[in-house]
């Protein structure tokens, strides 16, 4: 069976870090995902999806991150329930990160360094080994010329 999720999307708030009994960091969040298509209205409609991850990527994610972040989550989906304080079961589903990515650059996330536990400095230091160049080569807005035959879809 394959139980797998790859999501793209913003905090809807600031994560919530908390630890176990066992003194195992938890971090909960809200990731907003885009859908693919737009309303009657133009609008793209967003899914609001409530994701956890545990030990240290938790709290990097709550030390790093914050509400507005864009974030990559590449987990599981994973039901629980519990019994609320009025007797009633209540049924959880959420995505268990198994890693996370810090999307947003570095100027518009300050404190970051891009990525949660994948040496984010290396781009740095090949970056001053090999002199400045555009971190993004199609950020230059001019057209790009290319024919349909070319695309391999």
């Amino acid at each position: 069976m394959l139980n797998r999720v790859v999501l793209v999307g913003r905090l809807t708030r600031d994560p919530e870090l908390r630890y176990t009994p066992n003194g195992v960091a938890v971090t909960n969040f809200t990731l907003a995902v885009n859908r693919p298509f737009t309303n009657n209205e133009g609008e793209r409609a967003a899914d609001f999806v409530n994701c956890v991850v545990w030990r240290k990527p938790a709290e990097n994610v709550a030390n790093y991150l914050k509400k507005g972040s864009l974030a990559g989550i590449d987990g599981r989906i994973q039901t629980r329930s519990y019994d609320n304080n009025e007797g009633r079961r209540v049924f959880v589903t959420e995505v268990v990160a198994d890693s996370v990515q810090f999307l947003d650059t570095r100027t518009s996330n300050s404190g970051g360094n891009g990525s949660q536990g994948n040496g984010g400095n290396k781009q740095q230091s090949n970056q001053q080994q090999f002199g400045g160049f555009n971190e993004d080569p199609f950020n230059d807005s001019a057209p790009i010329d290319i024919s349909d035959d070319d695309l391999p879809f």
